[in-house]
């Protein structure tokens, strides 16, 4: 979908988790299984909707906290992170993105609309319908990669996150830290880039499923 001066480890960035109440852990132990029928053209998806389509483990429309958790370990975050992620991201997201319909409490979050999640202080790579927008993606790198013009430095990161903010919308800022943060930590490389084609892996999700190849790959040889 949460970044100049110091150079910090790729290690760094797990300090950006998304702010959780304790109403949002609770909601992890009253997730309903019951659902409304999603209805998704998964042969036209957005970008967005492909993002957000790969936590969809069953490929239902519907992705529920427990599908969180195992998408997020599936990428590589370790299961406490996981945990605290997904209730916190079913409780903010899912009553935005669930239809009248579904059940209570509505803590899935249904593909379908997860346009309606977006938040301000972002890039612009995706308008409004969650589409991706190249010329968007591109300024990320145009503007803030001074080292590598095909990569990002994690000071970049925090240059290019600062550069969005929008100064009226202050409830918005804490999500790209989360999101740009987790993306650097998984996907940087040894060096300390976050490579172009990684970036725009996470705006389609492509990312994600390399991410869980490679962990799977690494199991097994184990």
């Amino acid at each position: 979908m949460a970044m100049a001066g110091r150079q910090r480890a790729p290690e760094a960035a797990s300090s950006y988790l998304p702010p959780v109440t304790a109403a949002a852990l609770l909601l992890w132990v009253f997730i309903s299984c019951a659902h409304v029928e999603a209805s998704v053209d998964f042969a036209n998806l957005t970008a967005l909707q492909k993002h957000a389509e790969f936590f969809d483990r069953n490929k239902d429309g519907i992705i529920t906290a427990s599908e969180l958790f195992e998408g997020y370990v599936a990428i590589g975050c370790d299961a406490e992170y996981a945990r605290v992620t997904a209730a916190s991201i079913s409780a903010g997201v899912g009553p935005i993105t669930s239809p009248a319909d579904a059940p209570l409490p509505h803590t899935s979050i249904y593909v379908e609309y997860i346009h309606r999640a977006m938040h301000g202080s972002d890039t612009g790579a995706y308008d409004a319908e969650g589409r991706f927008v190249p010329a968007k993606f591109e300024e990320i790198f145009t503007k803030h990669a001074k080292v590598r013009p095909d990569a990002l430095t994690f000071e970049e990161i925090e240059e290019m996150i600062l550069a969005n903010r929008d100064p009226l919308d202050p409830e918005s800022w804490a999500a790209p830290e989360g999101e740009w943060g987790l993306t650097y930590k998984l996907a940087s490389d040894k060096q300390g880039f976050l490579h172009k084609d990684s970036a725009r892996g996470i705006y389609d999700g492509s990312v994600f499923y390399k991410l869980e190849e490679q962990r799977t790959s690494a199991a097994s040889e184990m």
